[in-house]
């Protein structure tokens, strides 16, 4: 299976040539599912290299997923779906020892302070009462009327009519895809997203693919070739402290996106759920496109998730068949939910809890800038979140997996990659996920060594 196997002659490595030359062979065919390499001895002798040579390419096949080796098979050609993914994370783990840095969360204890203070004062209420009862599937006007109010400056111009209520940002895109959708039509969103815009579209039998970036966010020019390629019905954007990446489009990035959306006839849909937690975003594509733009927020990045209050601002139409797919999910998000939200927006709660969760990010971004700053880190001061772009030869699984098994857990870019291409080599460091501010420098340290010792770390190198 691996005769006469030759080496390709450049100037590349040596272990990253032998790593193609297998990886070719797999993708031909030549190499099936199940097949056990040869030892790595014999494999180097036969090629005239070292064995940490041949460990090391071994290596970096096994955390693309080519290979796989287990105590007493050896190491054999995995199985590999190429649809899958590291598994969508969405609650931080409880596991003793781990310092979880995968999942977003809120960084301070302000929301359950809040919340606290207004429980007791929720009984009187003047929509108290109205908590017993089915509400329309765009929810209770006056939950409507405190989000429009809010957001009016950034898409819908205050009008409640435009919003639909949800149990959080998924849910309200979830019902937006239904309404809008239809079996395999294309959406194009950027090659690195939010990952639950891949389940999504599974579930909807949408046709997901990848648009080009840079490091200003999705390039106008790819995403012109798209359009005209693939007559897509949406594009997702997730415009402002983009996730995972950080980046936020310019207003000029915007402006030229949304020219192409309007020439191809493109519905926009922009998720900007990390927009209050941004110092003076620029303009929304709601504010820019208003008729082409179907808006999703949520209080659950810069309030708490576990709030579960998500909402959709779109034209009237189109809101009416949002609401009537909601009801076929869920009837009505909870009433009580709706409560909290109005009263912490009415009572200016929620901008005060948003102010502290801020304060909190810009000391911890400021610690991930100490520890990681001399790498590739692309961040914000008020992010949740930031990008570490790997040095080689590392991969993001496999940077990944080696920091579960030093106690710190992340996701890889794999995670948030669209359709089938490779991805960037980075993972994503949730900043606000540690319960503290020493686990979140004990954590960002321990990515520092590893980062510093490159590949004498890789998994299973010798």
């Amino acid at each position: 299976m691996l005769q006469d196997l030759r080496l390709p002659q450049d100037e590349s490595p040596v272990y990253r040539r032998l790593a193609d030359a297998i990886a070719e062979r797999i993708a031909a065919g030549v190499l099936a599912v199940g097949d056990r390499l040869p030892p790595q001895r014999e494999i180097a002798r036969a090629l005239g290299i070292n064995v940490t040579t041949v460990t090391r390419a071994l290596s970096t096949l096994q955390q693309q997923g080519l290979l796989e080796a287990r105590p007493g098979r050896g190491t054999t050609v995995a199985a590999r779906d190429a649809t899958e993914r590291p598994a969508f994370v969405s609650a931080p783990s409880d596991q003793s020892g781990i310092i979880d840095l995968s999942v977003n969360r809120p960084a301070t204890d302000a929301y359950l302070d809040a919340v606290a203070a207004l429980l007791p004062r929720l009984s009187k209420d003047r929509h108290y009462a109205a908590l017993q009862d089915y509400h329309p599937p765009e929810g209770p006007l006056w939950g409507r009327a405190a989000i429009a109010d809010w957001l009016k400056s950034v898409a819908g111009d205050g009008d409640p009519g435009r919003v639909v209520l949800a149990a959080g940002a998924q849910h309200g895109l979830d019902c937006l895809l239904g309404a809008v959708t239809r079996h395999g039509e294309v959406v194009l969103a950027d090659e690195v997203t939010y990952q639950g815009i891949n389940a999504l579209c599974r579930v909807h039998g949408l046709d997901l693919r990848g648009v080009a970036m840079d490091r200003g966010g999705m390039r106008p020019d790819a995403f012109e070739a798209a359009c005209a390629q693939l007559r897509p019905r949406v594009v997702f954007l997730v415009p402002t402290l983009h996730n995972p990446t950080t980046i936020t489009l310019s207003a000029e990035r915007r402006q030229e996106l949304a020219a192409v959306a309007r020439r191809h006839n493109v519905l926009i849909i922009e998720d900007d759920v990390y927009r209050p937690l941004a110092d003076d975003p620029p303009p929304s594509f709601a504010s820019l496109e208003p008729e082409l733009t179907v808006y999703i927020g949520a209080l659950s990045k810069c309030l708490a998730p576990g709030l579960r209050l998500g909402f959709v601002i779109a034209p009237r139409v189109i809101a009416g068949q949002i609401a009537a797919a909601l009801r076929i999910n869920c009837w009505s998000i909870s009433p009580l939910t709706a409560l909290i939200g109005a009263r912490l927006i009415e009572e200016g709660a929620a901008a005060r809890i948003i102010e502290v969760q801020k304060q909190e990010l810009r000391q911890r971004q400021g610690i991930l800038s100490e520890i990681l700053g001399r790498f590739d880190i692309q961040s914000y001061p008020t992010s949740t979140h930031a990008w570490l772009r790997l040095p080689e030869p590392w991969r993001g699984a496999g940077f990944a997996r080696t920091c579960l098994e030093r106690g710190v857990a992340v996701l890889p870019g794999d995670a948030f990659a669209v359709g089938r291409e490779p991805v960037q080599h980075g993972v994503r460091i949730n900043v606000g996920a540690a319960r503290s501010l020493d686990d979140l420098r004990t954590a960002l340290t321990t990515m520092a060594e590893l980062l510093a010792a490159g590949h004498l770390q890789l998994p299973g190198f010798v």
